[in-house]
């Protein structure tokens, strides 16, 4: 392989390498808190709406106390919609504070409020694991790719996960589609940081065009 991919995959991860989670204030870890607080934001940005509110909107959610799902249920169903309104994330506020309510229900009642016994129940499955993601309401296949993106960096079984939004991006820049290719471009530890870059490209034009430039 030439190393024109590889100089386009260090400049990509120079402009773009910074991760939905590390951008919502999440210091992404292998624990409870961490992992669930990723979970809310892979719901809001699986709807309709541009990457920033969804940021902005998982910030105000964990500033109004509704960082883990026992704290999410002590919350009232006005207090999330309250969270989300200061975030401008409107358009689907009302459905979104009850979702997060059935799924902190969910995950407290199936696996104590841990994602590590989600994870524990997949069995290195990262096929289950995405099945069992997208019982979650409001989750879905978008929201299971978004998760596992980003989690990839806390959950080695789930490395490389490069999914169709990411390949997209690293057509527009110049990479080759293929996530094994991809893979090979950049270190394991940046594997996370490395697909949320190439989503950001795949979602901006403009962005794609910094990374491309001479």
């Amino acid at each position: 392989m030439s190393k024109e991919p590889e100089r386009i995959a260090e400049r990509l991860l120079d402009v773009a390498g910074t991760t939905y989670a590390s951008e919502a204030g999440i210091k992404l870890a292998d624990t409870p808190a961490a992992l669930y607080r990723l979970l809310v934001l892979s719901v809001l940005l699986s709807t309709r709406i541009k990457a920033d509110l969804a940021v902005a909107a998982t910030r105000e959610l964990v500033k109004a106390g509704a960082g883990t799902p026992r704290k999410m249920l002590d919350t009232s169903w006005q207090e999330r919609v309250d969270a989300l309104g200061r975030a401008h994330y409107v358009r689907y506020d009302e459905s979104t504070a009850t979702a997060l309510g059935e799924g902190a229900r969910l995950l407290l009642d199936e696996y104590k409020g841990d994602l590590r016994r989600l994870r524990e129940r997949a069995s290195g499955d990262v096929g289950e694991l995405r099945n069992l993601l997208c019982e979650l309401p409001r989750l879905g296949a978008v929201g299971a790719d978004i998760f596992c993106r980003e989690a990839q960096q806390v959950w080695p079984e789930l490395r490389p996960y490069l999914d169709r939004k990411a390949t997209s991006g690293a057509g527009r820049i110049g990479l080759p589609e293929k996530p094994s290719e991809l893979a090979k471009l950049v270190k394991d530890a940046d594997l996370a940081r490395f697909s949320a870059a190439l989503v950001r490209v795949a979602l901006d034009k403009k962005l794609a065009a910094r990374v491309t430039k001479s």
